[in-house]
């Protein structure tokens, strides 16, 4: 039975899953082709932008920042990042085109089995060896074999990052910082190649918004500072270049006064041996024969806030798609997924700076899970 405010996750062809196959196919790779995809039309040359923290409700709210983007909305697909609706987990299923439970990237922070610790899979620090901890192939590289020219833009930090080279790896990196850079440098990439795939990444919208929030007017200012540079991007490719615009999850903003602090209440804290994911999307980690205790006290303090499920019942009812059985142990006994703008903190192991982040995301509402998909068709044969 569908739960009010929980957006069901999708990891068909229809959602972020498919937007890089969506696209490498409309490009000739054959082997990304899908009955059903979302319609993309034949084109030589292709952009995927991708917004970091720009969700489809946000730009439809505060669409008024950004007239060019708002001009798309029309004719744009509204489709679900998946859960947790955080970075790292979307670009696993962005540049994979698979669903978490077979991609392997499951969390902003996740059990490493046989270690008792957690990665961090965005900073990736001390993380396992990313090929390994995500050998399937992604997108970039199923294209690049198949004849396309594939170039990824980007901030030099993530050239060889332990993310990018889990979720994103393929073709060749060129860095640039200003979005007014990244934009010059898809534009030399595109009009170097007949037959090209390019990708651009921003990521200071989900910056802003995670510092003053998303409802802020310093997000609208950002948002309108995007728009005029992703105008000027349409407008400056090549006639035979497609140009897709979305994002890996929206945002909700958290008020501190209305969070809880493991630290500081026992009754929650008792019996989970790690805290993972975040705070808008725990994955509990618990000790040995305490399961069933933390997913009773769990439901009945703040089960009317949260979405709470063991392991087991988040993967039948397909939170993280099909799991493979490498990946099962990844994911927490207990998790627990909120609703409206509740949030639950540990303040014992979080940094001071994460704890003071108003804008947060990770979980399955429509604000955080729901981002946009905008085409600007080629505007000659492909």
């Amino acid at each position: 039975m569908p739960h009010e405010g929980l957006l069901s996750p999708r990891y068909d062809h229809r959602g972020l899953a498919g937007v890089l196959p969506g696209v490498a196919a409309s490009l000739g790779v054959a082997t990304c082709e899908h009955a059903d995809a979302v319609p993309m039309a034949p084109a030589r040359r292709a952009v995927v932008v991708l917004v970091d923290g720009l969700g489809y409700e946000l730009l439809r709210r505060r669409g008024g920042h950004a007239p060019f983007l708002r001009s798309l909305l029309p004719a744009a697909y509204r489709i679900t990042a998946g859960f947790p609706s955080t970075t790292a987990t979307s670009m696993g299923t962005f540049g994979t085109g698979l669903p978490p439970g077979s991609h392997g990237l499951l969390g902003y922070e996740v059990l490493v089995p046989g270690e008792d610790r957690l990665v961090n899979e965005l900073s990736w620090e001390d993380g396992p060896d990313p090929f390994s901890w995500q050998p399937e192939p992604t997108v970039f590289e199923v294209a690049q074999a198949a004849g396309v020219e594939v170039t990824r833009v980007g901030p030099a930090f993530f050239a060889a990052s332990g993310l990018t080279n889990a979720a994103l790896r393929g073709g060749r990196f060129r860095s640039a910082g200003p979005l007014a850079d990244r934009v010059d440098a898809t534009l030399a990439a595109l009009r170097a190649s007949r037959r090209t795939l390019v990708y651009l990444y921003w990521g200071d919208l989900d910056k802003v918004g995670h510092v003053h929030g998303c409802q802020s007017w310093e997000w609208g200012e950002e948002l309108s500072s995007i728009d005029g540079e992703l105008a000027r991007l349409v407008a400056s490719v090549p006639a035979d270049t497609a140009v897709y615009i979305t994002a890996d999850h929206g945002m909700v903003d958290a008020p501190h006064a209305l969070r809880i602090d493991l630290a500081h209440d026992t009754e929650l804290a008792a019996g989970i041996r790690h805290v993972g994911g975040e705070p808008r999307a725990l994955q509990l980690y618990c000790e040995e024969g305490a399961v069933d205790d933390v997913l009773a006290v769990w439901r009945e303090r703040i089960g009317e806030r949260a979405w709470i499920r063991t392991r087991d019942e988040a993967v039948a009812a397909g939170w993280f798609g099909p799991v493979s059985a490498a990946n099962l142990p990844r994911i927490g006994d207990v998790i627990v997924a909120m609703r409206q703008n509740f949030a639950i903190v540990d303040s014992r192991r979080a940094r001071p700076q994460l704890l003071a982040l108003l804008g947060l995301h990770g979980s399955l509402t429509a604000d955080e899970a729901a981002v946009p998909l905008l085409q600007v068709p080629a505007r000659a044969g492909g």
